[in-house]
């Protein structure tokens, strides 16, 4: 007999993640082990979570025929495990470990480590500093910003 099932938890915390799009990467398991590429998207599992790096582990997919597309066979990109891959040290251009840590301003950095990791900052992906989606254009229902100005003024003064 067992004990009542635990709740499933995130594998990661909240902005925990090491591994970010836009990150040089080596595969150390699977067909591709060895080879280095980019991370295009990060698959946020609490069980599995998963990478896709641009031209890497590379997949046939047959394709139904539509009004669009004329069928046929597809090469796509599948995802592999996050564990399968480790971050390039900046420096050593070796797979390395990542930390986060703090520096003396108060900034929350990583830093490479491990065997022949150089223990230096690696810097945030310039991708990531881009917004994928725009933001949204105002629509027909959205309140004017002067009036949300001018309401929000009303609250903050007491009578």
């Amino acid at each position: 007999m067992g004990g009542p099932k635990k709740a499933i938890q995130d594998m990661f915390q909240r902005n925990k993640w090491k591994i970010l799009r836009g990150d040089t990467v080596v595969i150390m398991a699977g067909k591709d082990k060895g080879l280095t590429g980019t991370i295009t998207k990060v698959i946020r599992h609490p069980k599995e979570p998963k990478v896709l790096i641009e031209g890497r582990n590379l997949n046939k997919k047959h394709v139904k025929r539509s009004d669009n597309h004329p069928g046929g066979i597809v090469t796509v990109e599948a995802p592999v495990p996050y564990s399968n891959v480790q971050l390039v040290d900046p420096v050593t251009k070796a797979p390395c470990r990542v930390t986060w840590r703090y520096l003396e301003d108060g900034t929350k950095v990583r830093i490479s480590k491990g065997k022949l990791a150089s223990g230096s900052v690696i810097p945030r992906p310039e991708i990531l500093k881009m917004r994928r989606k725009p933001h949204p254009l105002p629509g027909p229902k959205d309140t004017p910003t002067s009036l949300a100005r001018v309401g929000a003024a009303k609250t903050l003064k007491k009578p």
